[in-house]
């Protein structure tokens, strides 16, 4: 592993007819992967009670600096201080223990989001995970459903342990940047034609990179977004664009609503 954002899943000599960008955290996973894992690691370490303890002192100052407005992005880099000198292998195999134990829960992923992935890799697509969380958690997910790269968060190492910095938060207009640099690593491929999930508006710089972004859940802003888009918006255009029909390219949704975001 290299200290980019960019982490390649496996290596192919087929080039992709398109891509599929996804968020993760409440896009394609039914929780937040880097405070869920914050707490089974601390959990892990400290017993029951007192890793409980660890976790809510975190996650209540985390919260509270994004209600007091601090940017997300650095609200992101302060998550990662809580990893420094932590050994960065070892946090790795947590990782996977962690997807072992949660995966097997049935509401683990949610389920249209992986289908809709499924379908679009059977269509020739290559499957991009983008988030603000890290490849301890991210890998093994990318994995599990196949996707080809992973844009995330990458904490910087130093002598096998995390130094507590971040080489480039992968939040908001992180991750259109990621996405753009990957595009250009894929001139053959029109951006016009590929697809993106996302259930937040810091998503929203990411859909604005597709011709098909796709929103996942009801968030009132991502919502009105969608209404501003078009004014004559159908029932079928909602539908789909909170993950009803039409999310696989193979199976096109037969209203024909496949709306931009603009």
């Amino acid at each position: 592993m290299t200290a980019t954002v960019t982490e390649t899943v496996r290596t192919t000599v087929r080039r992709p007819s398109y891509l599929v960008f996804s968020d993760v955290d409440e896009t394609l996973i039914n929780t937040k992967s880097m405070f869920d894992f914050l707490r089974f690691r601390l959990v892990r370490r400290h017993g029951d009670e007192e890793g409980e303890a660890r976790y809510r002192l975190i996650a209540r100052q985390l919260r509270a600096r994004s209600a007091e407005g601090t940017p997300r992005e650095e609200v992101n880099r302060e998550y990662y201080r809580h990893y420094t000198g932590e050994d960065a292998p070892r946090t790795e195999a947590l990782g996977r223990e962690w997807f072992a134990q949660r995966s097997a829960g049935e509401d683990f992923f949610i389920g249209p989001t992986l289908a809709a992935l499924n379908g679009h890799r059977a269509a020739g697509a290559d499957v991009v995970l983008v988030s603000g969380s890290f490849l301890p958690c991210l890998a093994p997910i990318a994995e599990h459903v196949g996707a080809a790269h992973v844009l995330a968060t990458t904490p910087l190492v130093r002598d096998g342990r995390y130094t507590g910095e971040v080489a480039e938060p992968m939040i908001g207009n992180g991750k259109r940047a990621a996405v753009m640099r990957l595009l250009a690593d894929h001139p053959g491929v029109d951006p016009h034609d590929c697809y993106a999930f996302g259930d937040h508006p810091s998503d929203l710089p990411m859909l604005e990179c597709v011709g098909n972004p796709r929103v996942v859940g009801g968030h009132p802003e991502m919502m009105r977004r969608l209404r501003a888009s078009r004014d004559s918006a159908t029932g079928c255009a909602v539908a789909c664009w909170s993950m009803g029909a039409g999310s696989g390219k193979a199976d096109p949704c037969p209203g024909g609503c496949a709306l931009p975001l603009e």
